[in-house]
């Protein structure tokens, strides 16, 4: 049987190789939302800073947990290396350095950021409250243990893959990843029903912009639940590879929020105005006050319960060329 020691070191070592692949995903992410709002007309408007401001604490958030994860494989495998009684050593008696809990604190307020534009996502598509109210009650639950996780992680000789803080840290874990798995499943099960409403009225090629593939993944974040599963599970089972999943996840509590503001700014995700309009109407088209270069159109379902408006940027405003929110993704 493997030495479980030797398997935390290797999956620890390729975590942060992929943390240094995964950030550099981010840099781009972030750099070409950067580039879209400040090339945009209004990129002093309140909701393009606020997604300025929003991308920037993800991404200063997500350097500081890929650097404490560095440092202390540098400190573990080379500043210490003869440190008596190993690597397997040294990690139990420096688990909870400082800066360790300042990494922990970081990735709960990653959870904590994701999670809160995931509710509001899945406002948008609903455009319902009660939709929304039980994940909220568990993000307030996740607020609650994330905290409770970083101090009980925090505290002198603790370690968050061993005893009380393992436990604290799977239970605060589960509701996380509960919560990310209804949100994404009310996200999903909802594009895919406006989906089968809009095809008839729209065509199969504007609505796969919006309905497809690529729209499911990123507007459920589906990459970041799936990796929250997979840590779960092997943190629930005691395995030493979970110090794997859980870098990926931590990576994907930023990229996939990333991903989601730069479809928005794109023009191809579900925008607010779809979700509280309800008017029965079959296709509408209007220009917006002061915007004579964007034009919306909107359909509403059926039942008249959800109107959907998609946009198209005309190519006479100053955005980047190959900026097209009906490109096919």
């Amino acid at each position: 049987m493997a030495d479980p020691n030797a398997v935390f070191q290797n999956c620890y070592y390729v975590g942060n190789n992929f943390n240094a692949i995964l950030y550099g995903i981010e840099l781009f992410l972030y750099f070409e939302s950067v580039n879209i709002i400040l090339s945009s007309r209004d990129r002093n408007g309140l909701d393009r800073r606020l997604f300025l401001y929003f991308s920037t604490a993800l991404l200063l958030l997500i350097t500081v947990y890929v650097a404490v994860q560095a440092v202390f494989g540098q400190e573990m495998w080379i500043v210490h290396v003869d440190y008596p009684g190993g690597s397997a050593q040294y990690l139990a008696d420096n688990a909870a350095v400082w800066y360790q809990t300042l990494g922990s604190a970081a990735s709960i307020v990653l959870n904590l950021m994701s999670d809160g534009l995931l509710l509001y996502r899945c406002y948008v598509v609903w455009g319902d409250l009660r939709v929304v109210l039980i994940p909220g009650i568990l993000y307030l639950a996740t607020a609650a243990l994330g905290i409770l996780t970083c101090y009980i992680s925090g505290k002198p000789n603790a370690d968050f893959f061993v005893g009380k803080a393992q436990q604290v840290a799977l239970a605060y874990s589960t509701v996380v990843i509960g919560l990310n798995v209804i949100v994404s499943t009310l996200i999903s099960g909802r594009i895919l029903y406006l989906a089968r409403q809009m095809q008839g009225a729209l065509g199969a090629d504007t609505v796969k912009a919006y309905t497809g593939a690529a729209a499911l993944i990123i507007e459920s974040a589906l990459p970041y639940t799936l990796f929250g599963i997979a840590y779960v599970v092997s943190l629930g089972l005691n395995s030493p590879t979970s110090i794997l999943f859980l870098s990926i996840y931590v990576m994907f509590t930023c990229i996939s929020p990333q991903m989601i503001v730069l479809r928005v700014l794109r023009g191809r995700a579900w925008s607010r105005e779809s979700a509280m309009s309800r008017t029965r109407t079959g296709m509408q088209f209007t220009t917006p006050v002061g915007d004579p270069g964007m034009l919306e159109s909107g359909y509403t379902s059926g039942d008249g319960s959800t109107t959907v408006n998609l946009r198209t940027i005309s190519r006479s405003e100053s955005v980047p060329p190959e900026f097209n929110p009906f490109d096919k993704v």
